[in-house]
């Protein structure tokens, strides 16, 4: 009985001894315990060109356009064009009621004419005065001889010679007044011309050859002139043959566009033809104009304006010339104020090395295994941690795929081809390799150095 039982011992202790070995076999070859790989995307790095641009929304405004407002206030009595009409320099526009500036001008000459006539008197009170001037002097010239005969006596020589002081004072005193004269009908013809000139201004006329592009007012309505207010802007004249596209480009791009950039312009009206139009930035603003809206952050206290700086673009006649068509009506194919789309080529670069925007991502030296107490910033030293990860410079990486298992690659990248999804690398991959481009979380959180990975099968990369 005995012997029975330890031959049922070895028995089981040679079934565990071949479980433990089978175990072992198993494990070293991957059947059992095996890490699952993580499932990425794959991409190959391609040599090819690449464009890089700056995109930016505006609107379509013509190069030259010219508001016209009012110099005096006034009743409109008459309105000569209609908004879409073509007007040539010069033309009359429209008319404000001239009655008040017609009185003023009456006044101003009455005026005028008023001063004229006292001019004429003091110079015909000049010539009195002279005349005046010449008795006193012969007076005293004969009062001087009866004294010096002892004819008269000292008194009435003293009353001769002060005659002719006084006589002499008042010629100096009426071409004095004489002088006044003439300054006063100076003035007055001064305000003369001044009313004269606001009577003029009652009539409107084109200052441009153009379109009017904008008719604000109507017959009747009154306008404030320029010379009390800003002035009631009544229409627009525009030149409608050379069109621009006026953007706001952020600060961070601006640097990145020079005067002569080439433009592909896309305007929102031609969207369904996917019609394309070419342009060239023709001026870049250096100053920022603020026109941009504003990133708020959860205090009402701090807020950042967005500082951006216009970019006018012109639109060239060639790219639009096919939707010209004088015998249909369909003269200008832009109407001021149409939304369009540019993007601004600002470099191309042919025959460099490029992978998928979604491959490259940033890592901090020495950082890329965390426990899940510090990913999740409850170990106990989270800050001190956090702190040292600041200091340290992040670096571009790429993870390349090794046979299976993941390779850290650090790169240094180029310009960046946003409607291509494809980004220049100028040193760390060769051409031909593979690289994982995904999926975005794996690829810019999770994935570290040397872990297994495989393809993403195909339904769950269309997933």
């Amino acid at each position: 009985m005995k012997k029975r039982s330890n031959k049922i011992w070895y028995i089981l202790l040679g079934v565990l001894l071949a479980l433990l070995i089978l175990f072992l076999v198993a494990k070293k070859q991957g059947w059992i315990m095996q890490e699952k790989p993580t499932e990425v995307e794959l991409s190959k790095v391609i040599k090819g060109t690449l464009v890089e641009t700056v995109s930016a929304s505006g609107k379509i405004q013509p190069e030259v356009e010219v508001k016209i407002s009012p110099d005096v206030p006034g009743e409109i009595i008459g309105l000569y064009v209609k908004e879409g009409d073509s007007v040539k320099k010069g033309q009359l526009l429209l008319k404000i009621q001239p009655e008040n500036y017609v009185s003023v001008v009456d006044r101003f000459k009455a005026g005028v004419n008023q001063s004229r006539a006292n001019a004429e008197q003091t110079k015909a009170a000049i010539s009195r005065a002279e005349s005046q001037l010449l008795r006193a002097q012969m007076e005293y010239n004969r009062q001087k001889k009866l004294l010096a005969e002892k004819v008269i006596s000292q008194s009435d020589f003293e009353t001769a010679e002060t005659n002719m002081k006084i006589a002499r004072q008042d010629v100096d005193a009426a071409k004095s007044n004489f002088e006044a004269a003439k300054y006063g009908i100076n003035s007055a013809e001064a305000a003369l011309k001044d009313a004269s000139e606001n009577l003029r201004k009652t009539n409107i006329y084109a200052p441009m050859n153009g379109i009017v592009s904008k008719l604000a007012v109507e017959l009747g309505e009154r306008v404030v002139g320029t010379s009390q207010m800003t002035g009631t802007e009544m229409l627009r004249i525009a030149n409608l043959n050379n069109m621009e596209v006026r953007v706001n480009v952020n600060e961070n791009d601006i640097i990145r566009v020079s005067k002569g950039d080439t433009v592909i312009v896309d305007v929102d009206a031609y969207s369904s033809s996917n019609k394309k139009f070419r342009g060239i930035v023709s001026q870049v603003a250096n100053t920022a104009n603020g026109a941009g809206g504003s990133l708020t952050g959860s205090s009402s206290n701090s807020t950042e304006s967005v500082t951006e700086f216009e970019v006018r673009i012109k639109i060239l006649p060639s790219s639009y010339s096919d939707l010209i068509n004088i015998s249909e009506g369909k003269k200008y194919p832009f109407k001021p104020g149409m939304t369009a789309t540019v993007d601004i080529v600002t470099s191309t670069k042919p025959g460099v090395l490029s992978v998928p925007i979604s491959a490259v991502t940033t890592r901090v030296e020495g950082k890329d295994k965390k426990d899940k107490k510090e990913e999740d910033g409850m170990g106990l030293g989270a800050v001190a941690e956090e702190s040292e990860i600041k200091k340290d410079k992040p670096k571009e990486i790429v993870f390349v795929n090794d046979k299976g298992i993941a390779k850290k690659r650090e790169v240094k990248t180029g310009i960046t081809d946003t409607s291509a999804g494809m980004i220049e690398v100028v040193s760390g991959l060769k051409d031909g390799e593979e690289i994982i481009s995904g999926p975005f979380l794996e690829v810019s959180k999770k994935l570290n150095d040397g872990d297994k990975v495989a393809l993403k099968k195909a339904k769950e990369v269309k997933k």
